[in-house]
């Protein structure tokens, strides 16, 4: 029953959220133009606002981070405090209220890594993703569900039930070894270390980002 009765706030919250986003799409109509970008046409950018597809999952984004994929850019729109007090590991922080100024633009007007933008939940994270689309950035994700995604299934994984079908279980086997990947302690696992010989570390390799040099405006007031 309660999990029923939370089905249907979470459905009746990303109704809303659906509409809250479609309303600003289209209010994106609206904005001015910028000297160096003309943006997307409106119909482009209210299709974009409602496609599924900008969403990556925090599994898909745990399995990109592990690989050390070169080509991801990840930004954190929360405030400096939130992002000090934790984050996704290699991820920069932009506040959302900043993501326009020359510091985000030097990160986001480029086409060489796939930027996920993310925040406590979507909604922050998608009025990022929307204004940069309207200008006419590419290559923007949004991480679905946010920070608490993240938390709540990669770093602190439920356990299946025995009633779950098998898929269930291995998703589990991989989410526990991402937490460790990352920093989380299990009971198991620290005993089975205890007992092993201890292996060579390794230095994990950082990407470092390359900024891109600034453009010098065409014309304009």
């Amino acid at each position: 029953m309660i999990n029923r009765n939370l089905a249907k706030v979470l459905s009746f919250r990303y109704k809303i959220l659906a509409l809250v986003l479609i309303l600003i799409a289209g209010s994106l109509v609206f904005l001015p133009k910028y000297a160096k970008h003309e943006g997307i046409d409106p119909e482009s950018a209210l299709a974009n606002a409602i496609s599924p597809e900008r969403y990556i999952s925090a599994d898909e984004l745990a399995h990109k981070i592990i690989g050390q994929d070169p080509s991801i850019l990840i930004i954190d729109l929360r405030e400096i405090e939130r992002f000090e007090a934790y984050s996704i590991p290699g991820a920069i922080n932009i506040p959302l209220a900043k993501i326009l100024e020359e510091e985000g633009k030097t990160y986001l007007e480029q086409d060489a890594y796939e930027i996920i933008l993310y925040s406590e939940e979507n909604f922050y994270a998608d009025q990022a993703w929307m204004l940069c689309n309207r200008i006419g950035y590419n290559n923007l994700r949004v991480l679905e569900g946010g920070m608490n995604s993240w938390f709540n299934s990669v770093i602190n994984p439920p356990v299946p039930t025995d009633q779950m079908p098998a898929t269930a279980f291995d998703l589990y086997s991989f989410r526990k070894s991402a937490s460790m990947y990352f920093g989380v302690g299990y009971a198991e696992a620290i005993q089975e270390v205890k007992e092993a010989p201890k292996p060579k570390a390794k230095p994990k390799q950082v990407v470092p980002v390359k900024k891109k040099k600034k453009k010098v405006p065409e014309g304009g007031c």
